[in-house]
């Protein structure tokens, strides 16, 4: 009896031989000269081998598209082509009889994920903080913007200290910058309070730091103003809290020259002392009502003018206690009489039971402490002796309307 040989491409499996065909040869016997053989054809059951018969005992070859579907899964780039890879070549397998079905379903299963981390990187915005990321792993800048320190100062791909910024080129305070670093703080945890939210939290409260850092404000060029770096609503998803506040021009096409920074790092101790002083009658002076005139809320400016009387009487007492070099201390100790008699004169104000009674006590007060008067001591001292332009909120640097400019 002849053993059928595997089923091959051109035969199918479990039968044997094809329907319509002869199955065997006819040979020559004694009955005639051909007959058929007397046993049935066969037609039973036949277990393929293996993968399939394959000519020349070739192995049988994987499929290519299952290995790119493993391939891509594994390194989770383009997952949805990995997957749409990883559906054709389980067609292919089963249709051809190739190997590579555990790569392909292998492929499928990561790229299944990759497509679900793709689509909630989408969704909350982590792409585009990673696209960032990546971009200012590889990029040649200088840093992060807020990456910056106080005191450094840094260059701008622009120019602009306006609208976003995301890399910046720290440079040496003594050639020319956009602007230099002057305080950092860290903004209150919850959600993000939007961006005109953030902005005015870091106008207001770098206004305040600005004279920590430069404490001698007559220093300060006119064209300098306060700026900020604030978080982003994707770098605050991400643990970003920082707020960076910034000295830089008013003209984006000057930029600054050499350090503003005149603090108790860079400061002798006369000049130190001079300064607190300053400072300290300045920021009570800045906490002046919102109201354009003392009758809209005569209640508000007596209030106020009780905590400049206060803040001046106590530098009247406080700024003689420290030792000035001899060429100074007489002139100062002539300052701190001023400060005694203004402080009595705004106590008055604050007492006073009109606004017309308000504004004679205050007219005197602000002459007694005219910053003029202050310049041969600032000369003294070796400070700036040119009094600077303050803006509406008694700040200088901006280029705005004339203010009181009153300082020790």
């Amino acid at each position: 009896m002849a053993i059928p040989p595997p089923p091959g491409p051109q035969q199918p499996e479990g039968q044997y031989p094809p329907p319509g065909t002869p199955p065997y040869p006819r040979y020559p016997s004694p009955e005639g000269p051909f007959q058929q053989p007397p046993q049935a054809p066969y037609a039973g059951p036949y277990q393929p081998w293996g993968q399939g018969y394959s000519p020349y005992n070739r192995p049988v070859p994987f499929n290519g598209l299952a290995i790119a579907a493993l391939v891509l899964g594994i390194l989770c780039f383009l997952p949805a082509v990995g997957l749409v890879l990883g559906i054709v070549a389980l067609v292919q397998i089963k249709r051809r009889g190739e190997r590579g079905k555990g790569m392909a379903v292998a492929g499928m299963v990561m790229s299944s994920i990759g497509v679900v981390l793709l689509a909630l990187m989408v969704a909350t915005g982590g792409a585009r903080d990673f696209w960032e990321g990546f971009e200012d792993a590889a990029g040649d800048s200088g840093g992060s913007a807020f990456s910056l320190e106080v005191g450094e100062c840094f260059d701008t791909a622009g120019g602009s200290l306006k609208g976003v910024t995301i890399d910046v080129d720290e440079v040496p305070c003594t050639r020319e910058h956009d602007a230099e670093v002057f305080a950092e703080f860290e903004m209150s945890e919850g959600d993000y309070p939007g961006q005109d939210e953030a902005a005015d939290e870091a106008d207001r409260r770098c206004y305040l730091l600005r004279n920590t850092y430069a404490m001698d404000s007559w220093a300060v060029p006119a064209d300098v103003a306060v700026y900020s770096f604030t978080p982003t609503a994707q770098s605050w998803r991400v643990g970003d809290r920082e707020v960076s506040c910034l000295f830089g021009n008013t003209d984006d096409e000057a930029g600054l020259t050499g350090s503003l920074r005149n603090d108790q790092l860079t400061l002798d101790p006369d000049q130190y002392s001079y300064l607190s002083s300053a400072a300290a009658i300045d920021n009570a002076l800045d906490a002046i009502p919102d109201t354009e005139y003392i009758d809209d809320d005569l209640p508000a400016y007596k209030e106020w003018a009780g905590h400049v009387s206060e803040a001046l009487a106590w530098e009247a007492d406080g700024l003689p206690a420290h030792r000035f070099s001899p060429e100074a201390a007489k002139l100062v100790a002539a300052l701190a009489k001023d400060l005694e008699r203004s402080a009595k004169e705004w106590d008055k104000a604050a007492r006073a039971p009109d606004a017309d009674t308000f504004s004679d006590h205050y007219e005197k007060a602000l002459k007694l402490i005219d910053p003029e008067k202050t310049v041969t001591t600032r000369k003294a001292l070796g400070l700036a002796t040119t009094p600077p332009v303050y803006d509406g909120e008694g700040g200088a640097g901006s280029g705005g309307e004339d203010g009181p400019g009153i300082e020790v």
